[in-house]
């Protein structure tokens, strides 16, 4: 929606300020977006592969991405990983962060450093307790 500027009679007209109030301003949100680097999903039903995408913090996982940087496939034997990691590793060096999947196979190909072990978040199948 646009809103009436607060200038003078004279200067007065309908829209943006300026270029950059049709974009995150204009709708209440922040500029600054927090980008994450994870997997999306693709394939059929029962046969899942991946793509490494580039996206918004507060996108859904097959949601809105910026750019597909790679893609892993953990069916075939021995596992397909394919990573552009000249642009990965640009990425990353603008401070975006990979999920825990995505670090832990970044890890195989040395472009960041696996870190410490997340603890599991649920427990174990089978196990009753």
């Amino acid at each position: 929606m646009l809103a009436y500027s607060k200038r003078s009679p004279a200067e007065r007209k309908w829209g943006p300020q300026s270029r950059s109030d049709w974009g995150a301003r204009s709708r209440g949100r922040s500029a600054f977006k927090m980008v994450k680097i994870r997997l999306r999903r693709m394939g059929a039903k029962k046969q899942p592969t991946y793509r490494f995408v580039v996206s918004d913090q507060r996108s859904p996982r097959d949601g809105r991405f910026i750019e597909i940087i790679g893609h892993y496939n953990p069916r075939t034997e021995p596992k397909t990983l394919v990573v552009d990691q000249d642009k990965a590793k640009q990425w990353l060096d603008k401070g975006a962060q990979p999920s825990d999947p995505v670090r832990r196979l970044f890890a195989e190909l040395g472009l960041v450093e696996r870190g410490a072990i997340p603890e599991n978040k649920r427990p174990p199948k089978g196990k009753k307790s």
